[in-house]
């Protein structure tokens, strides 16, 4: 029978049971075919290429990512746009994800897109070769992802690294189901915790918007590694601040109040009591605040009165009050206007001057002069209105606070002596020097400090001394007078005129430096000697002084010769003694000065002066911790402030350019404190400072000088790498300043900060110090 080899079951054939048999096999098979189906439409098995364990770890990670781009929305709004690209990525993967014939290419996009981000952080630290086969698909949203991917690429290495642990789970295709689940279990930890770091990352508040330097947030790194870095050097332990206990108290100035070091001078004849003597190690303490100090009045309010309370020294008062130099009245300290050989007035002296010889020319021909002995600097502050720029020094000697007097009213002003030392200044500079009763004495040991004024007066410039030898006809005056009369020939100075000033009863000799050679060659005495050819004029830090003169240049292509163009044209004008040259940055120096130029004018006027939250009406003086060619202080010549340029003593001398453009600056090192009084700056700009700084001194005590001598509210800006920035912003916080924006973009960055009233409980004394 045809059913016969079914029938047999027990040894006796039975075409009923074989029937039963046969429906029962019909109907199991049926419903093995829909338990099939149903299984197949619910979720693929792991004998389709594992893709339910993959695709149970990418569900998870996705619902992650959504959650931290909410943690991220909250924390910075400026980051809003990155975030909504960040879910439209996501959104792209769920739908793709939804289609269970493209399970296995869903993994490769997204094994992609994690190799792509881990390259980017890997190329960052040395390595970031890509595996085959990846970034097949990376190309399909770059431009839209390019922000997300910047600020991060530690979220995604770290995604990177859970993809690799997937990848190791399809090579094991005998991993059981329970396995699978513990791995997607381990994920959702690990995806967790870099959930919660991210809130780390991102700090609450208002953000920097990375793509426009010109915003005032408070401020976010542009990539979550650089983020992630600060913040672990953040963590570790802070600097701990600490008053300084000094016999100056609130006036420190350490490499002029250096005790230890003047009681062990040899002699003091020629003022080495007032020069610069450093300590070994810089201090790293906080100079206090005098009581009752007051936010500076602002210019031009400040060159007639200051708050007393912020310097509260009355002797110059009680001493030259009936010179008109300062006063007392009420809460203010006031000033006229006057000085010992303007009792009437600045402003009547400097017409006298120029009515005097009127080729000065103030403001056009004559633009940046040195005032010498200058007192509280009244005449420097007053030549503002006439387009001049005047730079005073004074020692800090008797004369209680002359110069923090002229700082704290907004005039440009240092500590500094005419001693054993050449001023900080290149040769050939000045178009004018100026002294008034400045009570040094030009003409003994062979005329050695006017000399050192004939090194620093640009060749055709003029020399006006205003003192009693000039006027008066006593002895000691007259005998004076003869020695000068003689020394100044020597000099092949020419006596311009001599002119005397009826309503304050004084007098001036105006002399000027020759623009040529002829003179020297024809003297009959070599006397004052001519300084050796090797001798360079520009050499001025520590250098001491010798008491010979340097030849002025003839050549119309050196710097010297020519003079330069009328302000204020010459602030724009490329000097033509760059022409044979290479410039700072690698290109021919007039290429690299106009580059320079252009590149700072767009910087303070798209970024600066609005974009950084700057209340410039509170900003007067300002310093340029490391000028190049100027181009930062030329960009600001419109406003009513001035900028001390400095030129670090191991960067390249671009002072004379600075100097060229009718502005002026200082050689210093900032390994040691600046030779100025506390609180005398509103603004500090560091462009690439630090950087190269750090390889020589420790940041720590320069940021203590960078604290001594900015103004409380006043403002700080930092460019440099973004290591660099990260370790200064530590130290500010450690100072209780607030960061007001950063910035980042191609390695390098940018930190705005604004100084506090904060100051240390706890005091350091510092030995050296100690009178």
């Amino acid at each position: 029978m045809a059913m016969g080899k079914y029938s047999r079951v027990d040894g006796k054939k039975s075409s009923g049971y074989g029937l039963t048999i046969t429906i029962v096999l019909i109907v199991s098979l049926c419903l093995v075919g829909a338990w099939m189906f149903m299984s197949s439409w619910s979720a693929p098995t792991e004998s389709i290429d594992f893709s339910a364990n993959e695709r149970t770890k990418d569900v998870d990670t996705t619902t992650k990512s959504d959650f931290k781009s909410e943690e991220v929305d909250r924390g910075s709004k400026s980051f809003s746009d990155e975030k909504n690209d960040e879910t439209e990525v996501v959104t792209e993967t769920n739908e793709e994800k939804t289609d269970p014939e493209k399970s296995g290419e869903e993994n490769s996009g997204e094994k992609t897109e994690s190799g792509e981000g881990k390259k980017e952080f890997d190329d960052k630290n040395g390595d970031g070769d890509r595996k085959d086969g990846e970034g097949e698909k990376d190309t399909e949203s770059e431009s839209d992802e390019a922000k997300q991917k910047e600020k991060t690429q530690l979220e995604e290495s770290s995604e990177e690294n859970k993809s690799e642990d997937s990848n190791g789970t399809e090579e094991n295709a005998g991993e059981s189901e329970e396995n699978t689940e513990k791995k997607s279990e381990e994920n959702a930890s690990e995806t967790e915790e870099n959930t919660e770091k991210s809130k780390d990352v991102f700090p609450a508040g208002d953000q920097a918007e990375i793509t426009k330097e010109s915003s005032t947030g408070s401020g976010a790194w542009s990539t979550q590694l650089v983020e992630s870095q600060n913040e672990k050097k953040a963590q570790v332990s802070s600097i701990k601040w600490k008053v300084c206990n000094v016999t100056a108290g609130p006036d420190y100035i350490p490499c002029l109040d250096n005790w230890q070091a003047i009681r062990k001078l040899h002699s003091t004849k020629h003022y080495e009591h007032r020069e610069r003597h450093c300590p070994e190690e810089s201090p790293r303490c906080l100079v206090s605040l005098p009581e009752g100090y007051k936010r500076s009045i602002k210019w031009p309010k400040s060159r007639e009165k200051i708050w007393y309370t912020n310097v509260p020294h009355t002797k110059l008062a009680e001493v030259k009050g009936h010179q008109n130099w300062v006063k007392m009245s009420g809460e203010y300290l006031t000033f006229p206007g006057g000085g010992t050989q303007f009792k009437n007035g600045a402003l009547h002296y400097i017409d006298f001057l120029q009515e005097s010889y009127p080729d000065i020319a103030w403001g056009n021909r004559t633009r940046v002069i040195l005032d010498v002995g200058c007192g509280v600097a009244s005449f420097g502050g007053y030549l503002f209105d006439r387009d001049v720029l005047a730079l005073s020094f004074a020692p800090k000697d008797e004369h209680e606070a002359q110069v923090q007097f002229a700082l704290e009213r907004g005039i440009p002003a240092m500590s500094n002596v005419m001693g054993t030392k050449r001023l900080p200044f290149p040769g050939s500079v000045f178009d004018l020097i100026h002294c008034a009763r400045c009570r040094v004495p030009w003409h003994i040991e062979g005329g050695k400090l006017l000399l050192e004024l004939n090194r620093a007066l640009r060749p055709g410039g003029f020399f006006v001394w205003s003192a009693t030898p000039v006027y008066r006809k006593t002895e000691e005056d007259v005998g004076i007078w003869k020695a000068m009369s003689k020394l100044t020939k020597a000099m092949c100075w020419k006596l311009m005129t001599i002119k005397k000033d009826e309503l304050n009863e004084v007098g001036a000799a105006i002399y000027q430096k020759p623009m040529s050679n002829k003179c020297y060659n024809e003297r009959s005495e070599n006397e004052p000697p001519l300084c050796k050819d090797s001798d360079d004029q520009n050499a001025a830090w520590n250098v001491p002084l010798e008491a010979c003169m340097h030849k002025v240049t003839e050549d119309s292509s050196k710097r010297g010769a020519v003079w330069p163009e009328s302000w204020p044209e010459r602030v724009e004008t490329v000097p033509q003694w760059l022409d044979s040259q290479e410039g700072v940055y690698g290109k021919p120096a007039q290429e690299d000065f106009t580059a320079d130029h252009e590149r700072w004018k767009t910087i303070v006027s798209k970024s600066y002066l609005n974009g950084m939250g700057i209340d410039w009406s509170y900003v007067r003086n300002v310093m340029d911790m490391r000028a190049v060619y100027g181009g930062f202080a030329a960009a600001l010549k419109d406003l009513k402030l001035w900028v001390m340029n400095v030129v670090p003593i191991d960067s390249p001398d671009t002072l004379p350019i600075i100097y060229e453009r009718g502005l002026f600056g200082i050689y210093h090192d900032w390994c040691e404190s600046f030779s100025t009084y506390p609180r005398t700056y509103d603004l500090l700009h560091a462009d690439h400072l630090f950087s190269s700084l750090k390889k020589r001194c420790n940041l720590v005590g320069v940021m203590a000088e960078v604290d001594r001598i900015l103004r409380p509210q006043g403002t700080f800006i930092v460019r440099d790498d973004m290591e660099t920035i990260g370790e200064i912003e530590k130290m500010v916080k450690s100072m209780k300043w607030n960061v007001r924006m950063t910035h980042s973009k191609d390695g390098e960055g940018l930190l705005s900060v604004q100084k506090s009233w904060w100051r240390p409980t706890e005091a350091e004394t510092i030995q050296s110090a100690i009178a």
